[in-house]
């Protein structure tokens, strides 16, 4: 169930001025304070996506992240155990094994 942030309207209770609240998606938004009964809005917030930022990261996703070394080679940066590190255009043997990070 998403998260959902609430502004207190009025002077702020014990929960402070902002709180968070937990609620299905079909739930209507709060209007007052569960714990002081105050008039309260509810504010749109940004999504808590992550994005990987290293390659151990990318690896551990499931992705596969190729830099280019001269032309038609490169180096799979996120090679698992048994892959290649350098992939050649036309040799499919050095290609990474996609079946093995979870892909359909």
């Amino acid at each position: 169930m998403p998260v959902y942030e609430y502004e207190h309207l009025a002077d702020p209770c014990a929960v402070g001025r902002f709180f968070e609240r937990t609620q299905a998606m079909s739930e209507d938004a709060l209007t007052t304070c569960p714990e002081c009964g105050g008039p309260v809005k509810r504010l749109i917030s940004l999504p808590n996506i992550s994005t990987p930022t290293t390659d151990s990261e990318l690896k551990s996703m499931g992705f596969t992240k190729l830099v280019r070394r001269d032309s038609g080679v490169y180096e799979n940066v996120t090679a698992l155990p048994g892959e290649s590190k350098v992939m050649e255009a036309g040799k499919p043997e050095t290609l990474p094994d996609l079946k093995r990070r979870g892909l359909d």
